[in-house]
């Protein structure tokens, strides 16, 4: 295919560098290393970073200092539009990219790709509102058990700008937030996943119609097939309003019996109807492929192994999403099963922190809006849950979480400098389960102080789960401290 635009940066382009994060800087870095056409500056931006070459571009004054010479602005994912550095980009007319963006720019071709293929490594995308890093890690398991050089990057880890210049990767596992597709430009991904749309980071977007369309920009120009949920019509709608590369097929996963073109679960086993045959095949109506069975998930259920609970439902739509990126990928079916049993589940998603007195103590700190705790609390049997709850709502309302999953709760236990949206929406849609709210004054105890009310509450049987529904900044420096601080807090029980 025709590629959608230039991939290099503009010889001798003096860039702006927003943002001095684990992305930012692998920004600069990826700058300077570039043999050929390197920038004749690059400069950086950030109020928090001692060395940073302009720390006070929250003045609109400044910002406009800043750009008046720039070529090109490449902005970290927490900076939104509608920062001063940003718009006053937008309005010189500087082009604003993403780090994905630069990494597309900036691929290097393969050393030697499978059976002798050649050009950059090929691309497989997933955004969502949950469930991104589950099915990107999956997705990077399943192709190295097809023995293909692999990794997951992105939010998952490694900077996408710099897996992107590694010429000894077959292929990647890109996880992308909305932040991130938001000034993505010119991508063509080899096959792209949307997981779910829910209400999320509405501050940053400024409306949900808004994060849709962001989350949407991945299907563009997607060359071998666009991955969607077939319970999520808005996911569906992105494909159908995507301009993909021609050939390009819509392919959904379903918890159900998939249909023709859909990848889906018959009688435990998962089954793939998408990509069993070739196009034309005279069966392909009556056949399917078996990918594997619901045993194969069974070490990551909320118990982790024989006897435990079921698999949750979003984790067997992850494996499923992931299942469909690697077969668009040409990957074989025995390849998804053993890369699902060698699956390993990165820290706080749902992980088993200790059992005391007949009570499970589970963290799923990595649960940070509504929907993802919604997936959380469904794991478990009703009435057996203490959820610890609270954090930044990012203009999101937690009714709907509470009115669909009521029923899981025993007690609840409210973290968070502002506790009042979820309090609210207990009192309006469950007043009969007891609420305990965690004075937020002293920041440092307040999840040994969680933890001790949520023993008092819990009964042999019960779980105490921390889903928080919330993001972490308010009282944390990120959903792992928050996590490892309830794992510690249990721990000292």
């Amino acid at each position: 295919m025709t590629e959608p635009a230039a991939r290099a940066l503009p010889d001798g382009a003096r860039v702006v560098v927003a943002g001095l994060g684990v992305t930012g800087r692998a920004v600069v870095a990826a700058l300077a290393g570039r043999e050929a056409g390197r920038p004749t500056s690059v400069v950086t931006v950030d109020g928090r970073a001692h060395d940073a070459d302009v720390r006070d571009a929250d003045d609109p004054a400044v910002a406009q200092r800043v750009v008046a010479d720039a070529d090109l602005v490449v902005a970290s994912p927490g900076w939104a539009p509608s920062t001063p550095l940003l718009a006053a980009a937008r309005a010189a007319g500087v082009p604003v990219w993403s780090e994905i963006e630069l990494a597309w720019r900036l691929r290097v071709d393969r050393t030697s790709g499978p059976d002798g293929a050649r050009g950059p490594a090929p691309w497989l995308a997933v955004t969502g509102t949950n469930g991104k890093t589950t099915t990107v890690e999956m997705l990077a398991s399943i192709l190295t058990a097809a023995g293909l050089r692999a990794a997951a990057v992105g939010n998952v880890g490694t900077p996408v700008v710099e897996a992107a210049q590694d010429p000894s990767l077959d292929v990647l596992a890109v996880e992308l937030s909305s932040f991130q597709l938001h000034h993505t430009l010119t991508t063509s991904f080899e096959a792209a996943a949307v997981l779910n749309v829910a209400a999320d980071h509405l501050d940053w977007h400024g409306s949900l119609e808004a994060y849709a369309g962001d989350k949407g920009r991945i299907y563009a120009r997607a060359q071998v097939a666009c991955v969607y949920n077939a319970a999520d019509a808005r996911t569906e709608q992105l494909v159908r309003d995507a301009d993909v590369t021609e050939g390009a097929v819509a392919v959904g996963f379903t918890l159900g019996a998939p249909g023709p073109g859909q990848l889906g679960v018959v009688d435990g086993v998962l089954v793939d109807r998408a990509f069993h045959a070739e196009a034309g095949a005279r069966d392909r109506q009556r056949t399917a492929a078996e990918l594997g069975t619901l045993a194969d998930l069974a070490h990551l259920a909320p118990g982790g192994g024989d006897g435990a609970p079921g698999v949750p439902p979003h984790v067997v739509a992850n494996a499923l999403a992931a299942a469909a990126l690697a077969r668009a990928h040409g990957v074989p079916a025995t390849a998804v099963r053993d890369g699902l049993r060698a699956f390993r589940p990165g820290a706080h998603r749902i992980a088993r922190v200790r059992e005391l007195d007949g009570v499970a103590w589970v963290d799923d700190s990595k649960a940070t809006n509504a929907h993802a705790a919604a997936a959380s609390l469904a794991a478990y049997a009703p009435g057996t849950v203490v959820w610890v709850a609270g954090g930044l709502a990012k203009g999101a309302s937690f009714d709907a979480l509470v009115a669909d999953r009521a029923d899981r709760l025993h007690a609840a236990v409210l973290i968070g400098v502002d506790p009042e949206p979820i309090r609210g929406a207990l009192a309006r849609h469950a007043p009969e389960i007891p609420v305990v709210v965690v004075d937020p004054g002293d920041t440092g105890s307040v999840m040994r102080r969680a933890v001790a009310a949520a023993r008092d509450l819990a009964r042999p049987g019960d779980t105490v789960l921390l889903a928080p529904a919330g993001a972490s900044m308010d009282q944390f420096a990120s959903y792992a401290q928050r996590g490892e601080a309830f794992a510690t807090a249990v721990a000292e029980l």
